[in-house]
């Protein structure tokens, strides 16, 4: 049983190591000349060093020969010395070159990789669901898959590389041992299995501590963020909080301190006793090699040889088994990547460019949506129908499930149970970037983008990003070209405070960049304003929506509002209530229904008289 247990053990280790084919492949994606160097310096690296030492063997017996010939002849003859150390000041110069030359091709390739990586990762970022980045567990894995997957890979590589220059010296300097003894070989590779076995496990340990730290590290991070970032200073000033996380933010270090350290300790006491051993059997090598050259059974070349030879190649059989381990440790690093790249990718289920009944506009059939790890519904049963050139507003508490409904409309989630049709087609059928052509957003909490002004409306419509014209006559809908007018650089203005000259916007102005921002998509026969006007004065809510009425006669709109100032202009009001359509009807039907509706319109009202 035992036993069993071990090989179980030895094979999850060892199957660790399928990374690293991938890790070497991404390495030669990214670069190939480089690499093809980088392989070519390491071979000739592995070379290099066993050749000095014979050639050092070389110059001591030329030297100890040329001075017996000497006191024989009584003539100094120094030429074949000299040439011997010629021949290695080439040598030791060639070995510089080579290493300079990897130093330098390894700093290009983790730059050039470092980048490869975390486009790959944005890529796949770019194909996942809403779903999964609201999913703590796996922002889990993508935080880990981040933090060191740009230097792994390449660390894998010149890991491997590593150990063929160390395998080529090691054969070098074996031939040349083993004229001295076989014995010796054993022992130069037996001093170092331990320190080896000591080093990966401690590695395994110091993964599964970085992997269980992952929701800790982003809670770390997000105190920092809020500490220093100007979206956040305003509140943490006037509520005083910059002490408490400062608290909690060394709270949370002291925690990875703690375990560092003592994980850094253990490390270091044992990697000392392995390193003592290793100590004490090249000085015992050392003394054997000294009573055999005593006894006159070697040379005095041969000595200073094998000495060099003994300790260099237990240097790089130790660096050796270093390098294995340390590609252990890599691969656990990269499996975090690769499990994050393999993550499955919702699939595009249709393809539809266009619907059967165009006149049918948006129908909501029964349908039922729950939030992942909630066993509440977020939406239950809803059923609705906006025509084409109709304007629906929603209302509802927060909460209500409004906001829900509009992500489901855009395909941001799909419907547990019920369908959503477009133009007469169920929306999962549809090709999604077609259908999201389709769609104006403004969501609540809509993005404020630290671009140019212009390119904060011009991300509505990517197609025509640094389309000037396209801004101007999205800002004069959106009723911000006024304001636009006034800034330093008008459209060309950099908004924000990340960035030299940036100008920050009042919520109102923001607002209505946003609203201008929707008015991009001249395609777009649907338009999406979740609470768009929230920011804005009455008065300039209604002059907006009066405006905004008369632009988009021929357009589908769905208008999510607290105002009934605004909500009244609607051809259509539904009434939302935790997750259920409580009322559907005009303005004037709701009223007389006296129902939810005409309640909260009541209660509004009393706020303005």
């Amino acid at each position: 049983m035992r036993i069993t247990k071990i090989f179980q053990n030895l094979r999850q280790s060892f199957a660790v190591f399928r990374y690293s084919g991938r890790a070497v492949n991404l390495v030669w994606t990214t670069n190939r000349t480089l690499t093809i160097i980088l392989a070519i310096l390491t071979l000739v690296g592995g070379v290099l060093p066993a050749a000095v030492a014979y050639i050092g063997k070389l110059i001591v017996d030329a030297v100890v020969e040329s001075r017996n010939l000497s006191s024989l002849q009584n003539n100094l003859n120094t030429s074949l010395p000299l040439m011997y150390v010629g021949l290695e000041a080439v040598a030791v110069a060639l070995l510089e070159l080579t290493r300079r030359g990897l130093s330098i091709s390894q700093s290009l390739l983790r730059i050039l990789l470092g980048q490869k990586v975390n486009e790959l990762i944005i890529e796949k970022a770019l194909t996942l669901e809403l779903r999964q980045f609201e999913d703590s567990e796996f922002y889990d894995r993508m935080t880990n898959a981040r933090r060191e997957a740009s230097i792994r890979p390449l660390s894998v590589v010149n890991r491997i590389f590593s150990l063929v220059q160390s395998a080529l010296s090691l054969i070098t300097y074996g031939a040349l041992l083993i004229g001295f003894s076989f014995w010796a070989v054993f022992v130069l590779i037996l001093a170092a299995v331990p320190a080896f076995i000591t080093e990966t496990r401690f590695a395994g340990v110091a993964f599964r501590l970085f992997r269980w730290r992952a929701p800790e590290t982003r809670r770390q991070q997000y105190l920092e963020i809020l500490a220093a970032r100007e979206d956040f200073a305003k509140e943490v000033k006037l509520y005083q909080l910059g002490e408490m996380l400062l608290g909690r933010y060394r709270n949370q270090f002291h925690q990875f301190y703690v375990e560092d350290r003592d994980l850094t300790i253990k490390r270091g006491f044992w990697s000392y006793l392995l390193g003592l051993l290793s100590t004490a059997t090249f000085y015992i090598a050392y003394a054997w090699i000294v009573v055999e050259t005593v006894a006159g059974r070697i040379s005095l070349g041969e000595m200073t040889m094998y000495l060099t030879v003994f300790r260099q190649g237990q240097t790089t059989f130790s660096g050796a088994l270093t390098s294995i381990g340390g590609m252990y440790e890599d691969n656990l690093y990269l499996s975090n990547l690769y499990e994050f790249l393999e993550a499955e990718v919702p699939k595009k289920y249709g393809r539809a460019i266009a619907g059967t009944n165009p006149e049918d506009g948006i129908r909501f059939e029964n349908v039922w949506f729950t939030y992942p790890g909630s066993t509440t519904p977020a939406l239950k049963n809803i059923s609705l129908h906006l025509k084409p050139g109709e304007k629906l507003a929603i209302v509802g508490e927060n909460g209500s499930g409004k906001t829900t409904l509009i992500k489901l409309l855009t395909r941001l989630y799909t419907p547990e149970s019920g369908r959503i049709l477009l133009d007469g087609l169920n929306l999962q059928e549809w090709d999604v970037d077609v259908l999201r052509r389709r769609i104006g957003v403004i969501f609540q909490n809509f993005v404020r983008y630290q671009f140019t002004v212009g390119e904060n409306i011009g991300v509505g419509d990517v197609e025509r990003l640094e389309d000037k014209k396209a801004w101007e006559m999205a800002a004069e809908k959106g009723m911000a070209q006024p304001f636009i007018e006034r800034l330093p650089d008008a459209f060309t203005t950099q908004l924000g405070k990340w960035f030299k000259s940036g100008q920050e916007l009042s919520g109102g102005q923001w607002q209505k960049i946003a609203l201008s921002r929707a008015f991009m998509r001249n395609s777009a026969d649907i338009l999406v304003l979740d609470e768009p006007t929230s920011a804005i004065d009455s008065q300039a809510e209604y002059e907006i929506f009066d405006r905004f009425r008369s632009l988009t006669i021929d357009k589908m709109v769905v208008l999510i509002s607290h105002r009934f100032s605004t909500v009244r202009m609607a051809d259509k009001i539904v009434v939302i209530e935790q997750g259920e359509v409580l009322e559907t009807g005009t303005h004037e039907e709701l009223l007389k229904a006296k129902g939810r509706y005409a309640t909260l319109f009541s209660l509004q009202a009393k706020g303005y008289r």
